[in-house]
């Protein structure tokens, strides 16, 4: 099967993909059935995405539960980053080649293995283990778009890709809210968080497996094992460098270390996948623009999302009487009074990113994101002491996001083969959690190194009210960059160069 692709699509007023990208008519879905396979891979997609953040309200309670370090217990957030660096490019090209139904149900089986694992650890490494099970389920999330892109009609594609991608910002959030309400009482076992993952994840095992098609596009031939661990072990290395810098230090020989491997394992990655055969990536694809642009794009909307969370969720639980401002906040009401608005509005707005991007298309939907992402970030930094102004900015924040994560899949169905749709959407996706890595080490190292000076004695350090302000400051400019992004990067090309032709199917 031939894949048409055009270089213009990104910035065309439907960004929908080419007739030959439309489901088999043979075997044409009714809008029910196709209604049926949208909710399953939403779910799964919301339930992967809840894994991530998870963890991030009770790491205290963990530390001191298991008796680990600071240092030690970062890992539980950090080993799920790592493992879905690794894994989910390989399973995003082993879907392509094998069928998209039976990865998608071998990695939730996976993911259900490590939330057993997590519930039932009494010790770290073990919960760590459990973390890099439930890792390699964000593979789900490519893996659900290439099905859409089987089995959906080119004119419902784009608001089904919406639907899906807005549960990515609606499951993070609604993970903190669901954390909070099971372990707000003071006795609360922080276990109980895993064993709701683990229902969660058989709830979306059994969706998947009983709900979603087998798929008949396979593309067949070997997978690069070579070229996915070099990716992987470049990534691993960016990563750990990223989300353990702040407690290095940052010039560090070891950080600085790190950083260095990573970039002489991205040049290896380059030079295997240009010798091989059959690469995991072709590179003609990954450096097309539109398709780098969405990868940019991702970082950006990353580093924003954990921006967000992490800068609210301090902001609210500061206690006024010894800071000046903050909220005096539980984990509790720092999840549902500040951070579920967010989410709630991420969900309602997904529809509505999947009609713009039919209607207008992806560079005008990343140009809306990029305004309403920037100017409640804005808003924030210089007002952050009401509460109606941080809940109202965490609101258009999450629909800033949904739209974000709508338009990115968008750009990148439309300008990849379909026998690359899985590891396309599969570097996007390491792009977003790339930039949430950065996003959560530039928030921490802030709010650690901007501190109130004169505190009571005994009383732990607390981030300085500028600190806040330098946060949402910092995450206002990087939604600009999404702006610019669409704007430049995704410009029309009346006459492309031979080195901004697509790959060819």
């Amino acid at each position: 099967m031939t894949n048409t692709v055009t270089t213009s699509s990104a910035a065309s007023p439907s960004a929908t993909p080419t007739a030959t990208d439309s489901p088999d008519q043979s075997v044409a879905r009714s809008p029910r059935r196709e209604a049926v396979i949208i909710g399953a891979l939403s779910l799964a997609a919301m339930i992967v995405s809840m894994m991530q953040t998870l963890p991030v309200p009770i790491l205290g309670r963990i530390q001191s539960d298991l008796g680990a370090s600071s240092a030690g217990v970062s890992w539980v957030t950090t080993a799920t980053l790592l493992s879905a660096a690794v894994f989910t490019p390989l399973l995003g090209r082993y879907g392509d080649q094998h069928g998209k139904k039976r990865t998608l149900v071998g990695v939730l089986v996976v993911m259900v293995i490590g939330s057993i694992v997590a519930a039932l650890a009494h010790n770290l490494p073990l919960l760590i283990l459990g973390r890099v099970l439930q890792g390699t389920a964000t593979a789900i999330f490519p893996l659900a778009l290439s099905v859409l892109r089987e089995e959906i009609r080119p004119q419902k594609l784009p608001g089904a890709m919406a639907l899906v991608s807005g549960t990515l910002a609606f499951g993070s959030g609604l993970a903190l809210v669901a954390t909070g309400l099971l372990t707000s009482a003071p006795d609360a076992d922080y276990r109980n968080a895993f064993w709701m993952a683990t229902g969660f994840a058989v709830l979306a095992l059994i969706a998947v497996a009983t709900l979603v098609p087998p798929t008949t596009h396979k593309s067949g031939g070997r997978v690069d094992l070579i070229g996915a661990l070099s990716l992987g072990a470049a990534l691993l290395l960016l990563l750990l460098a990223i989300s353990q810098g702040h407690q290095w230090g940052w010039l560090s020989p070891l950080t600085v270390g790190v950083f260095v491997a990573s970039i002489v394992m991205f040049a290896v990655w380059v030079w295997i996948e240009k010798i091989v055969d059959e690469p995991l990536v072709d590179m003609r694809m990954f450096v097309h623009r539109p398709v780098m642009m969405a990868n940019l794009a991702g970082v950006v909307v990353g580093f924003g999302m954990f921006a967000n969370f992490l800068g609210i969720s301090y902001l609210a639980q500061l206690p006024r009487d010894l800071t000046g401002y903050g909220f005096d906040a539980s984990i509790l009401r720092a999840s549902v009074e500040f951070l579920l608005p967010g989410a709630i509005v991420s969900l309602i707005a997904a529809p509505i990113g999947g009609r713009l991007i039919r209607l207008r298309g992806p560079r005008f939907v990343l140009g809306l994101t990029a305004i309403l992402g920037a100017v409640p970030f804005a808003w924030l930094a210089f007002d952050h002491t009401h509460t109606a102004s941080v809940i109202g900015a965490g609101m258009v924040i999450g629909a800033a996001l949904s739209l974000g994560y709508a338009a990115m899949p968008a750009i990148i169905m439309s300008n990849v083969p379909h026998h690359q749709s899985g590891i396309a959407n599969g570097i996007n996706s390491i792009s977003r959690s790339t930039g949430s890595a950065i996003g959560s080490a530039v928030v921490t190292t802030i709010l650690a190194s901007m501190t109130i000076a004169n505190l009571p004695e005994g009383v732990p350090a607390m981030p300085s009210e500028s600190a806040f302000t330098v946060t949402f400051a910092t995450a206002g400019v990087a939604f600009v960059l999404v702006g610019l992004v669409g704007w430049l990067g995704l410009r029309p090309a009346h006459s492309p160069s031979a080195s901004e032709q697509p790959p060819a199917a």
